[in-house]
């Protein structure tokens, strides 16, 4: 049974009870837990006096989870940024080598553009 089905029947038990303990018993003058509900407000209490260590025990088991899912996350995203810097390194190294490239031919071309004028001039 979910949550919801869980409130749902507390609430038909508690209403239940009133009204068992309000109209249907009182009539007969067998009513066992009358108005205040003494007895109701009991039972009310000592499942609040249990549930609050469970739901304090759940917490901490919950908060140690996510701590841990926490850590697991921090680790993910330290390799994933290692990984990148790896690969801007070895992008960088790449464009490195297609500027030296390029530098070299423009280099070429130069001296082809200066030796081709030195051989084109016309000797004075």
């Amino acid at each position: 049974m979910g949550h919801g089905g869980f409130i749902i029947t507390f609430s038909a038990v508690l209403i239940g009870w009133m009204l068992l303990n309000s109209d249907i018993l009182a009539h007969f003058g067998r009513a066992f837990d009358p108005y205040p509900y003494i007895f109701l407000n009991l039972l009310l209490s000592t499942v609040a006096a249990i549930q609050a260590p469970v739901i304090m025990m759940s917490q901490n088991r919950q908060s140690a989870k996510d701590r841990l899912a926490a850590s697991l996350d921090y680790e993910t995203n330290l390799r994933a940024e290692l990984d990148i810097l790896r690969v801007h390194h070895k992008i960088d190294h790449l464009v490195l080598a297609r500027l030296d490239a390029i530098e070299a031919k423009v280099d070429a071309l130069a001296g082809l553009g200066t030796d081709g004028l030195a051989k084109s001039a016309p000797d004075a």
